[in-house]
């Protein structure tokens, strides 16, 4: 049950706990009542007030039980007083037997069922109570040992079933995220195996597309309807492509990611305004970028960008005081990205992977890539990218 589903009493146990011991001096009431009245007390006012005396204790049995069990101790100069013992004694008593037994562990239990008892029972023996009854102290010192007994197996016998019930719905939300976890995985495994296929199609496509676009542009000046026929050809199977392309990336998405989004993804040109973002967050950014910016497939500008956009971020979080550099540039055919700062890096958790980082490598591996991270020597982080490419519109040999 939750929390917003639990009875009252027992999110307000001081609460619940002073009308249970309002219940307990009713009670006697009732019992007085229901006696013969040569039975009743002389003065029923005081006998009353000595009744919620003894029943106070069981106001702060969830809250403090052993100040509470104390305080049913010290009430036992009560009966020695008056002469007899009120009823609410007795049910205080019972009461935080049986609290004990459910809220604590077996040797708290116990200690607390022998330290309520003993002293009752040595009562019992020693000064013995004008009761009307011609009973002897070893009827009433056996009567309290069966009395306690009883207050403590109800007790246990409570707490065992209460844990068994939260044992069997814990066994049942393991079992119902397990299955959940089954199916999601189960769907997850058909999603891949529809995209490998259609991975195929498109693919396919797409080569039939280079070879038409290759032979079209060989026999464009030579026989001009056998060209247009072949960029007929390419127009039809681009279609095609596109809508498979299209459900491809239907089956890959998951129902946590959000519908397409149909602006602009960003890219190289970018990383300027990724910086000026960054400086007004607090982290001063300089920015060393080619001139000009290189031309570079759209995906692989996204790459960088986000490689630059998780690196900057990750200085905004943890290098405090610093400034941070970007640096990009194309050499010997490949892209690199050096991001850097002088702050003090993060804390070292050798047991935990940033899915940031984890992302960063499977962006720059799809692309054939490596992928350096790490603190600088002199204090700092550095997160090295390099991505191999070609220029945009080269046909592949």
């Amino acid at each position: 049950m939750t929390e917003g589903g639990e009875r009252w009493w027992v999110r307000r146990p001081l609460a619940g706990d002073a009308l249970f011991a309002a219940a307990l001096v009713v009670l006697e009431v009732a019992f007085t009542l229901l006696t013969p009245r040569e039975f009743w007390p002389r003065q029923l006012p005081s006998a009353l007030g000595w009744s919620v005396l003894c029943a106070a204790p069981v106001v702060l049995r969830r809250v403090a039980p052993w100040p509470a069990v104390g305080a049913a101790l010290a009430t036992l100069a009560v009966p020695a007083l008056l002469g007899h013992a009120p009823t609410s004694q007795s049910l205080t008593f019972l009461v935080l037997t049986y609290s004990m037994a459910v809220d604590r562990q077996v040797l708290p239990a116990v200690a607390a069922t022998v330290l309520l008892w003993v002293p009752v029972a040595a009562l019992n023996v020693l000064t013995p109570l004008d009761t009307g009854l011609d009973v002897g102290p070893a009827y009433l010192v056996l009567n309290n040992l069966l009395t306690a007994l009883l207050a403590y197996a109800v007790g246990r016998a409570v707490r065992a079933r209460r844990t068994s019930l939260r044992a069997l719905r814990e066994r049942a939300r393991v079992a119902e995220q397990n299955q959940r976890s089954l199916a999601e995985q189960a769907v997850a495994d058909e999603r891949r195996r529809i995209a490998r296929e259609l991975h195929d199609v498109v693919a396919h496509h797409v080569s039939v597309m280079g070879v038409l676009a290759t032979g079209a542009r060989r026999v464009l000046r030579r026989d001009l309807a056998a060209a247009d026929e072949a960029i007929a050809t390419i127009e039809d199977t681009s279609r095609v492509t596109l809508r498979e392309l299209r459900r491809l990336l239907d089956v890959l998405r998951t129902d946590a990611e959000p519908a397409a989004d149909l602006t602009p993804q960003p890219g190289l040109a970018g990383i300027a305004a990724l910086a000026e973002q960054v400086r007004e967050a607090g982290l001063p950014v300089i920015l060393e970028v080619a001139d000009p910016v290189p031309a570079v497939e759209e995906g692989i500008s996204l790459t960088v960008y986000r490689i630059v956009q998780e690196a900057l971020t990750n200085a905004l979080k943890h290098a405090g005081r610093a400034t941070a550099t970007v640096q990009l540039g194309v050499a010997d055919g490949c892209l690199t990205v050096v991001v850097t700062d002088t702050g003090r890096g993060p804390r070292p958790e050798p047991d935990r992977i940033g899915h940031g980082l984890v992302g960063m490598r499977e962006r720059v591996g799809l692309y054939g890539g490596v992928l350096h991270t790490g603190p600088r020597p002199g204090g700092g982080f550095r997160v090295y990218a390099r991505i191999p490419v070609e220029p945009v519109g080269a046909v592949p040999t």
